[in-house]
């Protein structure tokens, strides 16, 4: 009697038995969701809420209109590949013009934003920044649009350094990447 092995199944994009690298990540559906590798686990996200990209938006305005010419500012989907294993899409992302191909961006930016979401945040506080921490990313912030608050740190030999934590009409004055001041209630309307 001899036992009949069953046919694998191709309709996954992966073989779930192995952490996931890029090639998985490049395979998977274009169905709306955002997909990221953190250490070869993936995180899918639905699309962000009206108020989330509101945010996003007048950050973007407000970034781009200090922005030097030789620094590009974007907005997700764009890929930061940090490793084989770790993909990230920041909502926000600056970066030297000359660091990006024409897919990504194949290293740890200047600038990496969040705006927190309840799906996202545990991400976003924690894996997020621990792995942008590690990569060398010169500034971390996140936006939480219901206090409003904004939190950002700036890394001072290899670990964040939280540089501001500030509410409401509070302004947060940032030198790294480039001279900005931010008021997070600004940011809401």
């Amino acid at each position: 009697m001899s036992v009949v092995e069953p046919e694998p199944d191709y309709s996954l994009p992966w073989r779930p038995s192995r952490p996931l690298t890029r090639d998985d990540l490049d395979r998977m559906p274009d169905d709306g969701h955002r997909y990221e590798l953190i250490d070869g686990l993936l995180i899918m996200t639905p699309a962000p809420s009206i108020r989330h990209q509101d945010v996003v938006v007048n950050l973007l305005v407000k970034l781009k209109s200090a922005c030097p010419p030789d620094l590009k500012v974007l907005v997700a989907p764009t890929d930061v590949v940090i490793s084989q294993d770790t993909v990230m899409q920041p909502d926000l992302l600056v970066a030297r013009r000359e660091d990006f191909t024409e897919r990504d961006l194949p290293m740890a930016p200047l600038l990496a934003v969040e705006v927190l979401s309840p799906s996202t945040r545990r991400y976003d506080l924690m894996l997020k920044f621990s792995r942008l921490e590690a990569a060398g990313c010169a500034s971390y912030w996140v936006i939480d649009p219901d206090t409003p608050e904004l939190i950002g740190w700036e890394l001072r030999d290899g670990t964040y350094a939280q540089v501001a934590k500030v509410t409401g009409e509070e302004i947060a004055r940032f030198t790294v990447p480039f001279e900005v001041s931010v008021v997070p209630a600004d940011l809401t309307l």
